[in-house]
């Protein structure tokens, strides 16, 4: 029976340091992951660090880098509270498989001192002989037996157990020395956070003197994003048009055919199919690729191969004033490719202010890119998941994109459509 113990303890202890291995493992993916995005926002303040004009787009990214060194910090808390966590039950076993250890050499030394005792031939043939019966006699040879065999059973529980104990205290010092260089990064990353504030204050200072400087342009750029959302919206709504129609005109075709045919007139649409949604997905094509982008949430490619989002979408305060953020920014590293996130059809590249923005349909969703220093593609041009549409624009400030999701004329939030 405490040999089954032991088996289901020490299957208990591996099972809980696999899980424990397998969270570790995941953290410091999480935390290498975090360590690029801030090399990369870096790199970009970096560069744009000789400028005397600050822009909005280097003010995101340096918010965004402290948030991700926050991040960080709140990573390298969970290793240690994983590492505690591993050390608790790793002390734990040592501490059990002492105790068995030291149990089973008691009952090993028993034992030996039985068997020396009883070692004599003669000894062992009067202790048969003494049974009063054939099947006493012959119960008494197995017992002997089955008592050599478990005195080497013993033994060997004996060394499998030292071995154990001797893994486990090298897993119990390995923990103990991540748990202190994790300390020693956590000091570290907490110093550097302390001096990205700091500068954090002396940019923001700067900028605020800038802004009333250059308010000028910065009504401009305003302005100038102003009237982009309304070519957007009216894109995507003359594109709804375009599909209302198609679908009207089919359906009086269906009907006229009917007509002449003496059959009988088609029904009429219902009122679902009057939707935007219905008219933009009148065509088999249209619906399944609609289908398609739908079982896609959560999982599409970001339109950057590498970057972090600065901006989220919604309504939120910029300059003292209510932003509505159709999508997202996302800065990148300067010169990045901008890649179309699903299949699709480029129904608008259009520019301003020397920088390009393209609008591809995928049935009643449409995706938006936004800030580019030049396209690849053309209107009516069928495109592909991750095929370069253009390439990012990194003349004001950071290199960001504006990456945005429609359904119809109504604005989606593309986090929760790209990858995590």
């Amino acid at each position: 029976m405490k040999f089954y113990k032991l088996i289901l303890f020490l299957f208990l202890l591996t099972f809980g340091t696999t899980a424990f291995a397998q969270s570790s493992a995941q953290l410091k993916r999480k935390k290498e992951a975090l360590q690029r995005e801030i090399n990369l926002l870096q790199k970009n303040l970096t560069k744009t660090a000789s400028s005397k004009k600050l822009t909005e787009s280097e003010i995101r990214a340096l918010n965004t880098k402290i948030n991700l060194m926050q991040d960080k910090i709140g990573v390298i808390n969970s290793e240690i509270r994983n590492l505690d966590g591993q050390i608790h039950e790793n002390t734990n076993a040592v501490l059990s498989l002492k105790e068995q250890l030291a149990q089973l050499k008691k009952e090993y030394a028993a034992m030996i001192r039985f068997a020396q005792r009883n070692q004599n031939a003669y000894d062992k043939m009067m202790f048969i002989f003494a049974a009063k019966d054939f099947n006493q006699a012959y119960k008494r040879v197995k017992y002997l037996q089955q008592f050599s065999q478990y005195r080497k059973k013993q033994a060997d529980y004996i060394n499998g157990t030292q071995k154990n104990l001797s893994y486990k205290i090298v897993v119990l010092d390995k923990s103990l020395k991540e748990k202190s260089n994790l300390l020693k990064e956590q000091e570290s990353e907490k110093e550097k956070l302390g001096k990205n504030k700091s500068e954090q204050s002396k940019v923001l200072n700067k900028y605020s003197q800038q802004e009333r400087k250059y308010s000028r342009d910065i009504a401009a750029r305003k302005k100038q994003q102003a009237k982009i959302d309304r070519d957007i919206r009216n894109a995507i709504q003359r594109e709804i048009a375009l599909a209302k129609r198609r679908a009207e005109e089919a359906a009086r075709a269906a009907a006229a055919k009917a007509r002449a045919e003496n059959k009988a007139a088609p029904e009429a649409p219902t009122a679902a199919a009057k939707t935007n949604s219905g008219y933009l997905n009148a065509t088999p094509e249209a619906a399944k690729l609609s289908a398609a982008f739908i079982n896609n949430r959560g999982s599409l490619p970001w339109p950057v191969a590498s970057g972090s989002i600065t901006e989220r979408f919604g309504r939120h305060k910029v300059d003292q004033a209510n932003i509505d953020q159709n999508g997202v920014k996302i800065a990148t590293a300067a010169g990045a490719a901008v890649r179309a996130v699903f299949n699709g059809k480029v129904t608008t590249v259009n520019t301003s202010m020397g920088k390009y923005y393209v609008l591809i349909k995928h049935g009643e969703y449409f995706t938006v890119y936004q800030n580019l220093a030049s396209v690849s593609v053309s209107v009516g041009q069928e495109v592909s998941t991750k095929q370069t549409i253009g390439v990012v624009s990194g003349s004001d400030g950071v290199p960001e994109i504006d990456f945005q999701i429609w359904r119809g004329a109504s604005p989606q939030n593309p986090e929760a459509w790209i990858s995590k």
